[in-house]
């Protein structure tokens, strides 16, 4: 088999009663699939989790620093570069990544972008390279567009822009510091249709001898999950400035193991819902493929067995039509806490280490 670009990740993990993801109003994040309201958690929210979580740090490294307030900004920088660039070269590096030129400050836009420790080291450094020409933010825009990998190597730094991407609209970074996210990541949705509850909730005054201090409502459910990425392996390789397939299976390793063990971190201290994945699917594809519809029609609890059985049924059945119709080259494992003897073309992984350990040997035995 050939290698293939795109790594597709499917999860499935069982929560119990929690709100993991709210709206404005304080109520579940839900969306309607197949006719019926589903739970969901945001695609925004999990990646949230993921870079901010013990483990990104651990083994992926410092995260990008998302903010408009750019005094903060300044604070950050002068912090972390102060011992090797002047705090003038500093400033002056920010404001070229996120101010357009020839213009009041009162009309520059603010980036609302992910801000990269590297990126401005790499910056504050071409600044001073070019102290002898008098180099300006367009000279300088104009000399990274000839040559890009030096910025993509120091924007790859930031592990979660170069899988997320990032929109620029002003400063050098509309010029040259726009990223395509190499990883899609979809909103994770319930399998089953889902009525929440609602709980109403007091807040104690130990000094007040009748009712509460306050009272309010706060509505939550439990269910079955479906998370979904896909990780384009060359567009990664492109964003880290040419890294290795090596590095790039290193990282969607990683990916496997923080879908199926992190969660998002709302209303935690309550409902405690750290569970754990009860089902990894893994495949080495041409092409990111979703396997979303095998919950188009909500999976129904079967008497005694709940919604997690019929779940993971469910998906690898819906992955054997899709794989046996299309006629797909796909390298496939699974690791499951389910009793399963997978099927033709899937691959058994004993646990999450071996199912990690097999990304990283390119989908090979």
């Amino acid at each position: 088999m050939s290698e293939k670009n795109f790594i597709n990740i499917h999860v499935l993990i069982s929560h119990n009663p929690s709100c993991l993801n709210r709206d404005d109003m304080n109520m579940q994040k839900s969306a309607i699939f197949g006719g019926k309201r589903r739970v969901r958690i945001s695609s925004q929210s999990l990646k949230r989790a993921m870079r901010t979580s013990e483990y990104y740090a651990e083994h992926l490294g410092q995260p990008s620093t998302r903010t408009k307030l750019l005094d903060k900004v300044f604070e950050q920088m002068i912090s972390e570069l102060g011992s090797r660039y002047s705090e003038e070269t500093i400033v002056k590096a920010v404001k070229w990544i996120a101010l357009d030129s020839g213009k009041d400050d009162a009309e520059k836009k603010r980036a609302v972008a992910p801000w990269i420790v590297d990126e401005v080291a790499y910056i504050c450094q071409e600044i001073m390279d070019g102290e002898a020409e008098e180099i300006d933010q367009k000279k300088l825009a104009s000399k990274i567009k000839k040559d890009t990998i030096g910025l993509r190597q120091a924007i790859g730094q930031a592990l979660d822009v170069a899988l997320s991407g990032r929109m620029a609209t002003s400063g050098l970074m509309s010029e040259v510091g726009k990223v395509d996210g190499a990883m899609a990541l979809a909103h994770t949705i319930t399998t089953h249709a889902v009525d929440a509850d609602i709980d109403w909730f007091t807040a104690v005054d130990d000094f007040q001898e009748l009712g509460s201090g306050h009272l309010d409502t706060q509505e939550f459910s439990s269910g079955v999950f479906y998370r979904y990425a896909s990780l384009n392996v060359k567009q990664l390789q492109t964003n880290l400035g040419g890294a290795s397939r090596e590095r790039v299976l290193e990282i969607a390793a990683h990916l496997v193991h923080m879908l199926s063990t992190i969660v998002p971190t709302a209303k935690q201290q309550s409902t405690a819902a750290y569970n754990l994945a009860d089902l990894t699917m893994v495949s080495f594809s041409d092409m990111p493929i979703s396997l979303a519809n095998a919950f188009e029609k909500p999976i129904e609890a079967k008497h005694s067995s709940g919604f997690l059985k019929p779940s993971i049924d469910g998906l690898l059945n819906y992955w054997q039509k899709v794989h046996k119709g299309y006629g797909l080259d796909e390298s496939v494992s699974v690791f499951t806490l389910a009793d399963s003897s997978g099927g033709e073309g899937l691959m058994l992984a004993e646990s999450l280490p071996a199912l990690e350990g097999w990304v990283r040997n390119d989908g090979k035995e």
